[in-house]
C-alpha cells in the first residue's frame, strides 16, 4: 500500500508534531501497518488478523474456554460468539460445551483447522520482518519487551 494518503506514504506538509507525543495515534499507525502486512503476505490465505490469532491461541491452548479467548485477545463476546461459529461452521474449530460448567465452551482446532494454522504460521516470519524493516534487530527486541510489558503478558508464575 504505497499510494497517497495510505498507511506508507503519509500526506507532505502537515506538521505531525502533536500527533508524534500520541502513544495511542502511534499504536494505532503501527497495527495499521502490521495489519497491511499481514494481508499482503496472506493474500492468498483468505483471512483476517483476528481469526488467525484465535486459531494460534486454540492450537497452542486445546480445550480453552471461548471466553478465556475472549478475555486474553480483548475481542467482545459477540464478536467472538459470531467468530467461533464461523470457523465451526468452515470445519476449523471444534466446540464442546463441558459437562461441569454448562455455560462454558471448550474449543478445540479440527484436523482441518490445525493444518489451516500450521500452513498459515509459516507465513507469519515474513509478516514480523516487514514490520520491523524499519528497526534494527535490538530496536525491535525492545519494542516486543515493552509492548509484551504494555500489554500485561509478561511471564508470571502460575499463568
Amino acid at each position: 500500500m504505497n499510494q497517497p494518503g495510505g498507511i506508507d506514504k503519509p500526506e507532505e506538509g502537515i506538521s505531525k508534531e502533536s500527533l508524534r507525543g500520541s502513544l495511542g495515534f502511534l499504536l494505532r499507525v503501527a497495527q495499521l501497518r502490521s495489519f497491511s502486512h499481514f494481508f499482503t503476505v496472506l493474500a492468498d490465505e483468505n483471512i483476517r488478523p483476528g481469526e488467525a490469532t484465535v486459531l494460534d491461541l486454540v492450537r497452542e491452548n486445546p480445550g480453552i474456554r471461548q471466553g478465556a479467548v475472549s478475555k486474553t485477545l480483548k475481542i467482545k463476546r459477540a464478536q467472538m460468539s459470531k467468530m467461533v461459529r464461523e470457523m465451526e461452521a468452515s470445519g476449523l474449530i471444534s466446540r464442546r460445551v463441558p459437562p461441569e460448567d454448562r455455560r462454558s465452551v471448550e474449543l478445540r482446532l479440527t484436523p482441518e483447522g490445525a493444518a489451516r494454522i500450521a500452513q498459515i504460521t509459516t507465513h507469519f516470519p515474513e509478516v514480523e520482518k516487514r514490520t520491523v524493516k524499519r528497526l534494527t534487530p535490538g530496536e525491535a527486541r525492545e519494542l516486543r519487551r515493552l509492548l509484551i510489558k504494555m500489554a500485561g503478558f509478561e511471564e508470571s508464575k502460575g499463568e
